[in-house]
C-alpha cells in the first residue's frame, strides 16, 4: 500500500516505519531538524518490540511531491489541524482515507470540511512514544494499537486492506463498530493522564500510590465521562473502573502523557483540546469539572510553550 505519515512524529513516525519495514511504500512529511536528521542518518525506532531502522526513508516537507495516497495516517498536534488537513490535500485520491490519530476527541469534524467526510477516519491509538531525537522515536509501552472506523459504521475496502496490511507488518489494528465510543472511551483515560502527570509534574506511578492524588486522577475520568454521556455519547459505564485497574496494574510507573513531555520541554501544550475541552462542554451542557477546571488553571500559562 501507499501510505503517508502526516507527521513523522512520534505516533505518526513509529507506525510508519513499521509498515515501511513490512515492505510498504511509506512517505513521511517531516520539518525542521527532524526533517534534517532523517534525510542525512534515517529515521531510527528503538522498541521493546524491537528495533528499527530506516536508512533511506521517503522523507519531504512538501506533500505535493507525495501525490495521492491510499492511507494518510493523520498525527499532528492538535492546534496544527486545519493547517495540516490543508497540506494533505494533495495526497488525498479518490479512495484516500485519512485516519485521525490525534489526542483530541473532535478532529474528524474539523478536518471533514477541509477533506470531505467520505476521506476522514476517526482514530485512535494506545501506544507510549516519544521524539528522543530528531529522526529518532522511543518506543516504551509494551502496548501499540491502533483503532479507527468510519462515522456512518459502514463497510470500507480500503480500511479492511490496511488491517490486513497491518497484520502482516505485526501491527494490532482494528476497526471499531463505534468509532465516536471508541473516541470518547480513549479521552476518559486520556485527559485523566495528561492532566495529572503534566499539574502534578510526575510519572502517573507516584499519582496513583497516593490516596489523595489517585482521588484527584480518578475525579478527572469521572468529569470526562460526565461530559461524554451528557454530550449522547454511549460511553460504558465500567470504563472508569476498568482504567483505574489498568492504570495501577499494567500501565507502567513511569508513564506521562505527551502534554506531560511538552511541559517539561517547554513546549506548545495541547491544554485547550484537553482538560480545556471537558471544561469548555462542562459549561455548555452544565455538567461541573472542577478538577479539569483546575488543570486548565495551573497550566494556563505554559500553554503557549516558551
Amino acid at each position: 500500500m501507499r501510505i503517508a505519515a502526516m507527521a513523522a512524529g512520534a505516533v505518526g513516525g513509529y507506525f510508519g516505519a513499521r509498515l515501511a519495514a513490512a515492505g510498504h511504500d511509506v512517505f513521511f512529511i517531516a520539518r525542521g531538524s527532524n526533517l534534517a536528521a532523517i534525510k542525512a542518518n534515517g529515521l531510527r525506532v528503538e522498541s521493546v518490540h524491537g528495533d528499527l531502522h530506516l536508512p533511506k526513508a521517503n522523507v519531504t516537507d512538501d506533500p505535493r511531491e507525495v501525490g495521492p495516497v491510499d492511507i494518510v495516517l493523520f498525527a499532528v498536534k492538535l492546534w496544527d489541524t486545519e493547517t495540516a488537513a490543508e497540506l494533505t490535500k494533495p495526497m488525498v485520491g479518490y479512495e484516500t482515507r485519512v485516519i485521525t490519530l490525534q489526542n483530541g476527541v473532535d478532529s474528524p469534524e474539523r478536518m471533514a470540511p477541509i477533506l470531505g467526510a467520505e476521506h476522514t477516519v476517526g482514530g485512535v491509538t494506545y501506544i507510549a512514544t516519544t521524539i528522543a531525537a530528531p529522526g529518532g522515536i522511543k518506543h516504551t509501552s509494551t502496548f501499540a494499537k491502533m483503532v479507527f472506523g468510519r462515522a456512518d459504521k459502514k463497510a470500507d475496502a480500503m480500511l479492511d486492506r490496511f488491517v490486513a496490511a497491518g497484520k502482516e507488518a505485526k501491527i494490532d489494528l482494528e476497526i471499531s463498530p463505534d468509532i465516536q465510543r471508541e473516541r470518547w472511551q480513549k479521552f476518559v483515560f486520556l485527559t485523566a493522564m495528561s492532566g495529572a502527570t503534566a499539574t502534578f509534574r510526575s510519572s502517573i506511578g507516584p499519582i496513583v500510590d497516593d490516596p489523595e492524588l489517585r482521588d484527584f486522577y480518578r475525579q478527572l475520568m469521572e468529569e470526562t465521562y460526565a461530559v461524554g454521556r451528557a454530550s449522547g455519547v454511549n460511553i460504558d459505564p465500567g470504563i472508569i473502573d476498568q482504567r483505574m485497574a489498568q492504570t495501577l496494574n499494567t500501565v507502567e510507573p513511569g508513564m506521562k502523557a505527551s502534554m506531560a513531555h511538552d511541559l517539561e520541554r517547554g513546549n506548545r501544550l495541547e491544554l485547550d483540546w484537553l482538560s480545556g475541552k471537558v471544561s469548555a462542554l462542562g459549561r455548555e451542557l452544565g455538567i461541573p469539572t472542577p478538577a479539569h477546571d483546575t488543570v486548565f488553571r495551573v497550566l494556563k500559562l505554559h500553554r503557549m510553550g516558551r
